[in-house]
């Protein structure tokens, strides 16, 4: 029998124990069979025989667990590591002062990164339920939390597989040389043959990307009807996501071994490309070049802190939902460090890949300004508007440089003061191209895909890039739905086979939306609105209920009886004082900045081939506020359901496993029971270790110690009871 069974601990405490085991069950409050939506710490078998070896509750319980220690970190990782990664991440270095970015990235990564990760971890693996099983059990009150985490997953898993199937359509596409979208189209009238203008006004990738793959309209209110196209990959990507999860974790487990380590393949080779291509090193020394000024912007930390958050996966009930099927004895602290250094490994080394090949980019569009300013030069010379004085003697225009062209621009520009707008050049600086920065769709289906037609073996390149992106949606689509599944499945009797393909189905029903000719409007508002707040404040309450009302000097505790290791001090302090602090900073700043900023799109004006800002009209406003208010409402109607006890708490109720097998094991229980406390002190076992720590509200009797030892450090017996609702103890 394991040392923490209470009947151990009964047998060795200062009390004199009469109780049986069937006394000491007919004190604890009447049981709610059916409502009951946990099992906690239970065996499903009762008791194991006396005189041989304890099972294993990872077999007891009949919980599904992952095949090897590597496959369940790959799944962590294909989870956290994400489309982010690629088009996120370099965008807001970028943007924030380059090198000098990495810096409070850093910082936050420590301070509320790793510990709320490590916090999710430790709670899923030793309750062993998805999100609402976890909260319900630290605090039944803020049992929303799950509730609100499994909302946030439907509905970014409704957009972002939305983005997987465009880059299904890409990569089919990507099977063609010349790639498609290298050229404009030409259009023809009659004998005449004219580029088609909308493409030659903004440029062939952009052109393909509005026209051909979305077919957008101009403005929000007007759908277009459904593009079929977008249509077949979208159901093509619902089918992927479907088999990859119809097993849970037996299925999704075996897909993470490619999902998870093709994406680094890919990005080594970019890199690896990359860095011989004709400027790719201008970009990487743009890159990381630090801009100390920008980084004590308070914005700087906050878009700093944001990525921190979202790039983990916090609060999707993911990261719960995949620790629930480890070990509990398994070393989460070390999974939660590890995971986030691959993010952030992974995130510079998108980084590079991504300024390698934009400096590039760059360096082709610049030779492209300083050939077309040189014709008009050339041009004014020609027809004696500039004299031919103003060329310096060594400029040949054959083989004209870019520094030779900035010489040339700027005497004219000196010269030419009062006339010089009027002549249309343009200065051609290789700073202004590398300053023109670019994230999500952009800069994975315009910006890369222009510098990938100038690629020796383009196709090539083309289907390696969008089938990462394939796998990177995928990796973190599976972490979502697992977010959505476990937590229904721990409370319903639901095959999960038939619970999958019905998700599935809803959601390419729901999916529709954006997959209109105005589909991508839609995507860009739910990215905006449907989780940013509701998840910062999802993290704030699991940060509170653990640190604040279950009690950290508990949980630690907790944590070192499932570990074997007391975790740092430092995460006490961080848990209770920290990452509060810093969540309600980033959350205040998130609410300022929704305030000050005009709700609105980028709609795609096809007559000026442009992006032009449009404000949201009343009805999309409603849908916008409508998706905070839906993600956010199970928090408070949980909240009051259980203040006045219209629902169950679930406390005091037995765990599944053990009601099945209640009626059958309580005389074999009872038996064992007494045969235990009759033994001699030297045949029974050793008795807690001298140093353990508080566990709970101090308590002599047999029955409070029953009730009240019990924690989420319990190490499962087969006939324990679920506690009641823990008090607060910091």
């Amino acid at each position: 029998m394991p040392k923490s069974s209470k009947v151990t601990q009964l047998e060795h405490s200062n009390e004199h124990v009469t109780e049986s085991v069937a006394d000491l069950l007919a004190l604890e409050a009447p049981m709610d069979y059916k409502s009951s939506q946990m099992s906690m710490n239970m065996a499903g078998g009762g008791p194991p025989p006396i005189g041989k070896p304890d099972i294993s509750p990872d077999l007891e319980d009949g919980r599904p667990a992952w095949n090897s220690k590597l496959q369940y970190i790959l799944a962590q990782v294909g989870f956290s590591v994400g489309l982010g990664n690629v088009w996120r991440f370099p965008y807001l270095c970028q943007k924030n002062g380059g090198g000098a970015y990495l810096v409070p990235y850093f910082i936050l990564l420590i301070l509320i990164g790793i510990p709320l990760f490590f916090l999710e971890l430790a709670v899923g693996q030793r309750i062993r339920r998805g999100s609402i099983g976890v909260w319900n059990y630290v605090c039944p009150r803020l049992g929303g939390i799950g509730v609100s985490s499994l909302m946030v997953c439907g509905f970014v898993g409704l957009y972002y597989n939305v983005i997987i199937g465009w880059s299904i359509f890409y990569f089919f596409q990507s099977f063609q040389y010349p790639l498609p979208w290298s050229d404009c189209p030409i259009r023809r009238n009659g004998s005449q043959a004219i580029v088609e203008p909308e493409c030659e006004k903004s440029s062939a990738t952009t052109y393909f990307w509005y026209r051909e793959t979305l077919n957008i309209t101009s403005t929000i209110s007007d759908s277009g009807g459904l593009n079929w196209r977008m249509t077949l990959s979208l159901l093509g990507a619902w089918i992927i996501v479907c088999l990859a999860v119809i097993k849970g974790i037996q299925s999704s487990g075996k897909v993470m071994y490619f999902s998870s380590l093709f994406p680094y393949v890919v990005l080594f080779c970019f890199l690896v490309r990359g860095l011989f291509l004709k400027g790719a090193v201008d970009g990487i020394a743009h890159m990381f070049t630090p801009k100390l000024e920008i980084m004590l912007e308070p914005q700087v930390w906050r878009e700093a802190a944001t990525q921190v958050f979202f790039a983990l996966g916090l609060g999707f009930g993911g990261v719960i939902a995949f620790s629930s099927y480890n070990k509990r004895d398994n070393n989460c602290h070390f999974d939660a460090v590890l995971v986030s250094v691959i993010n952030f490994v992974t995130s510079i080394l998108a980084t590079l890949v991504v300024f390698a090949v934009l400096g590039f980019k760059a360096n082709i569009m610049n030779e492209k300004c300083v050939v077309e300013n040189a014709e008009k030069i050339l041009g004014y010379l020609n027809s004696n508007v500039l004299s031919q004085d103003l060329i310096p003697p060594h400029v040949n225009f054959s083989h004209l440089t870019s520094s030779d062209y900035a010489e040339m621009y700027g005497v004219i520009k000196i010269v030419k003061e009062d006339s010089f707008a009027q002549l249309g050049l343009e200065p051609c600086l290789l700073e202004d191209e590398l300053n023109k920065a670019v994230q999500g769709t952009g800069l994975a289906f315009i910006a890369f895909t222009e510098a990938m037609t100038h690629f020796p073996a383009s196709p090539v390149w083309s289907v390696m890039f969008f089938f990462m992106l394939i796998n990177l949606g995928l990796g973190s689509m599976i972490g979502t739905m697992t977010g959505i599944t476990t937590p229904i499945l721990d409370t319903f009797k639901i095959r999960k086979e038939v619970l999958t393909v019905g998700c599935c189905i809803v959601a390419f029903l729901c999916g529709l939306l954006f997959v209109q000719r105005s589909g991508n409007y839609f995507v860009a508002m739910f990215d905006d609105y449907s989780a940013g707040l509701p998840l910062t404040l999802v993290v704030i309450l699991e940060n509170v209920s653990v640190a604040w009302i279950y009690g950290t000097k508990r949980f630690m505790q907790d944590l070192e009886d499932m570990l074997g290791f007391r975790p740092y001090t430092v995460y006490f302090y961080l848990w209770k004082y920290v990452s509060p602090v810093c969540l309600l900073i980033l959350i205040s700043a998130s609410v300022v900045e929704m305030a000050i900023s005009p709700p609105g799109y980028n709609a795609w004006v096809q007559d000026l081939a442009m992006e032009r800002f449009q404000s949201y009209p009343p009805w999309a406003l409603a849908m916008c506020f409508a998706l905070i208010i839906v993600a956010m409402l199970p928090l408070p109607l949980v909240f009051i359901a259980r203040h006045f006890n219209w629902i169950s708490d679930g406390s005091n109720k037995l765990s599944v496993s053990y009601r099945k097998s209640l009626t059958k094991e309580a005389s074999t229980l009872e038996d064992e029971t007494r045969f235990i406390l009759g033994k001699n002190p030297s045949e029974a076992p050793s008795p807690m270790p001298s140093h353990r720590a508080y566990l709970g509200p101090g308590s002599t009797s047999p029955v409070e110690l029953i009730t009240n030892s019990t924690s989420i450090s319990g190490y499962g017996s087969g006939y324990q009871t679920n506690p009641a609702p823990p008090k607060s103890q910091s």
